[in-house]
């Protein structure tokens, strides 16, 4: 019998996006949820190198894609980013698999890093395909992006500069690490400082991970590589 890769689908008004629940990083949009879909297991080659490229063995080289949980979208959806809470997100990431996730946010990231390096110096493609951000400035977002996403993790963010957002990187990554940690472990209140409710760890892997390698993709598409 084929295999199933459980998807979580998120549909709002103008884009929905379909992630695979086990694979942070692998989620793409559409403007409905067969599109989604199929965007979905065209990028999987390209997910696939992505992970093989860090060393980390990828499991969803075959398989049927089936939405395993549905919700509705919000504006966040359609603005372009997927911003949905699951009921798989409350469970809980065992060391096992914690180790696994940790390796494919890593390869992410590295993804990113190729591709932001075989793209230095060089003039980046403009037009929808990311608009007018120069590589600095993608960079500078992308590492941003995330100081703000350990605040929904951990009530709090990093401090990077931003006139270096690359030599930046590292650093604000190992505070990813750490509080991806402190999370998954329970050692941080389910609330934030202003009241608001946390992300939990599966989330913000899968929010950190999408955000990553879409841009890492871009900067491919927009470069020529």
């Amino acid at each position: 019998m084929a295999t199933t890769i459980d998807c979580l689908v998120e549909v709002g008004s103008k884009r929905a996006f379909t992630s695979a629940a086990e694979w942070p990083g692998w989620c793409r949009p559409g403007r409905d949820e067969d599109a989604a879909m199929q965007a979905l297991d065209a990028y999987r080659p390209r997910f696939a190198t992505s992970l093989k490229a860090a060393g980390v063995p990828f499991g969803g080289d075959r398989g049927v894609l089936r939405p395993a949980e549905r919700i509705g979208g919000n504006a966040t959806t359609d603005f372009g980013a997927p911003d949905g809470v699951y009921e798989l997100d409350a469970g809980e990431i065992s060391a096992r698999e914690w180790t696994r996730l940790r390796r494919v946010l890593e390869a992410c990231w590295a993804a990113f890093d190729r591709a932001a390096t075989a793209a230095d110096g060089v003039e980046l493609t403009k037009g929808p395909r990311g608009g007018g951000r120069d590589l600095e400035e993608i960079v500078g977002h992308v590492v941003g992006a995330e100081v703000s996403y350990l605040r929904k993790l951990i009530g709090q963010g990093v401090a990077v500069d931003e006139d270096d957002p690359w030599g930046g990187r590292l650093p604000e990554r190992a505070a990813v690490l750490a509080g991806l940690d402190a999370a998954k472990s329970g050692d941080l209140p389910e609330r934030g400082p202003r009241g608001g409710v946390m992300w939990t760890p599966r989330r913000f892997l899968r929010r950190v991970a999408w955000h990553v390698l879409d841009h890492a993709w871009e900067i491919e598409d927009r470069s020529g590589g």
